[in-house]
């Protein structure tokens, strides 16, 4: 890696938060993230409030991320931004800023791809961090995406399993509609699911060829099973709220990890790293840990604060293209469906 001086703004727009990052030669200067608790009342994302509030946030947001790396503006080398997947208003909003600083200062304009972003978070220097080594598995799981991608390189990535319906992160939150939880669900269903038995109630798990995933069939079961037991019992869901949420985490994480266990067996990988929302779950973790024991994986779980939608993973994949001189043109455009 050089010893220049490299300060690199990303900048982080694909959903519903809006965040901003300073990075100075791959270690964090400051990650600010503003969120938009609108949403909450609606039970999802709507993409026309969220873009609104991105551009009420962006220029504070910008402004902070400064203010706390303790650099001007004119420090900076590179704007990097996320370029998509996610919500065209929202991703619209961060291109248009980002072209318009780069421009405005003269500097490189760098596009990010989010979902490389989630899984290059890992080679943020932290302390108490590893970084993994190439070649290793990634499993990226968060509302929108469920993917396994073998990592070659930075920048040589091949999705290898995802999902054919729904994302993981989208059946917690269905879930945690039908049992009258606020969104977002899944981290309520994490902490509920820890006082629950996990055994206590069988869901089918979806039958799957290859590294592929479902996960509509599960959200549809569950909903089944819960109609039929209020039918019976009106207070099924008061009297076994942390069983039922126990149940539904430990087969959404048995049907994550035996694709795991098939994409390390196929390839013969054993180093895996996970990234994305979902990756904060603690029984997720706890399940990549107990793989280290059982497969002999070596597994690498990225700090909780690099796990949902943040602008340091953005910052780090622009500090990595910088160093390639890998910069994008002025006319580049957002892209809601943007492929790894």
């Amino acid at each position: 890696m050089t010893k220049q001086n490299i300060y690199i703004l990303g900048i982080e727009s694909s959903c519903d938060d809006t965040a901003a990052s300073v990075i100075y030669n791959g270690k964090i200067l400051s990650n600010v993230v503003a969120n938009q608790k609108i949403h909450q009342e609606y039970g999802g994302v709507v993409p026309e409030l969220a873009s609104r509030a991105h551009q009420q946030n962006i220029v504070p947001v910008v402004h902070q991320a400064l203010q706390k790396a303790n650099i001007k503006k004119e420090q900076l080398n590179a704007i990097a931004f996320t370029r998509g997947p996610g919500l065209m208003g929202s991703l619209l909003v961060g291109t248009s800023f980002a072209k318009s600083l780069a421009y405005g200062l003269n500097i490189p304009l760098i596009d990010v791809n989010h979902m490389q972003a989630h899984i290059l978070a890992h080679f943020i220097d932290e302390e108490g961090f590893d970084k993994p080594e190439f070649p290793f598995l990634a499993m990226t799981i968060s509302g929108g995406h469920t993917q396994i991608v073998k990592v070659s390189s930075y920048f040589n990535m091949d999705v290898i399993g995802e999902t054919i319906d729904d994302a993981v992160g989208e059946a917690f939150d269905k879930s945690g509609k039908i049992l009258g939880l606020n969104y977002p669900a899944g981290p309520e269903i994490d902490k509920l699911a820890q006082l629950g038995n996990p055994k206590a109630f069988q869901f089918t798990k979806p039958k799957v060829e290859g590294l592929n995933f479902s996960f509509s069939g599960l959200k549809t079961a569950i909903l089944y099973f819960i109609q039929r037991e209020i039918k019976a019992n009106p207070n099924f869901i008061k009297e076994n709220l942390n069983d039922i949420c126990a149940s539904i985490q430990y087969t959404i994480i048995e049907i994550l990890i035996d694709k795991l266990k098939l994409a390390s067996k196929q390839t013969g990988i054993k180093q895996i790293a996970i990234g994305g929302g979902v990756s904060a779950n603690s029984g997720i973790r706890q399940a990549l840990k107990d793989g280290e024991q059982k497969y002999g994986w070596k597994s690498y779980i990225p700090k909780f604060e690099f796990t949902t939608d943040n602008a340091a993973m953005i910052a780090i994949v622009g500090y990595l293209k910088y160093l390639d001189k890998d910069f994008a043109e002025q006319d580049v455009t957002a892209s809601a469906r943007l492929k790894i």
